[in-house]
């Protein structure tokens, strides 16, 4: 994993929504920094230097607060109702010499051999969960599709790992599927569809002729 910045965190003395509020009026992202048994801090960070960092793909980042450097890893990130901004972020101090358990973003290279024969890529899962040093989470990890044909699929057994980095996962869950596309008629399309029966010609019967009885 790429080293990232050094971030100033600023020590929020005050918390709750209206404070929150105020922060990001100021360009900051509300934050809470725990872990290590030690205190729990709630702190503020650059709005744009965070964003940055995780453009980059850093998720584990060297957080200054006070006089104190501290690194941390991301553990999760609140966004608005839009799912556009960052509202509040979830810091956990790590030691760069311990093991960790992370969901790593999943990366699908390659184009199926499947859709070309009509088929296309369905992704059931964007993310693994796996454990490793620190120092050694991925930004993402790979999986090729260029061998999927129609009906083939990658589970997360079948996914090679970088070196000390374990799945921790279930091995059975399914990742990826290259699927046939079927075409779904309506109602109305499948009565368009639908075969007139052939008009039957039979044989017409004349009128009987009225009789009149003889008065």
């Amino acid at each position: 994993m790429e080293k990232g910045l050094l971030l100033k965190a600023e020590i929020r003395e005050h918390t709750g929504t209206k404070s929150a509020t105020k922060v990001r009026k100021q360009g900051r992202i509300p934050a809470v920094v725990y872990g290590h048994k030690k205190e729990v801090v709630a702190v503020s960070l650059d709005a744009h230097n965070l964003v940055e960092e995780l453009h980059h793909g850093h998720r584990l980042l060297d957080v200054q607060i006070g006089k104190t450097k501290e690194k941390v890893i991301i553990k999760d990130l609140q966004y608005d109702h839009l799912g556009k901004n960052i509202i509040h972020v979830d810091l956990m101090r790590v030691d760069v010499t311990e093991m960790i358990k992370v969901a790593v973003p999943i990366e699908l290279k390659g184009v199926a051999k499947g859709t070309h024969e009509g088929g296309v890529i369905g992704t059931h899962t964007d993310h693994l969960e796996v454990e490793c040093r620190v120092t050694d989470i991925p930004d993402a990890i790979v999986v090729s599709v260029k061998d999927l044909g129609i009906g083939d699929t990658v589970h997360a057994s079948d996914v090679k790992l970088p070196e000390g980095v374990k799945l921790v996962s279930d091995p059975s869950t399914l990742l990826v599927i290259c699927n046939i596309i079927v075409e779904v008629k309506t109602t109305e399309e499948l009565e368009e569809a639908a075969p007139t029966a052939p008009e039957v010609i039979g044989e017409v019967k004349e009128p009987e002729e009225e009789t009149h009885e003889e008065k």
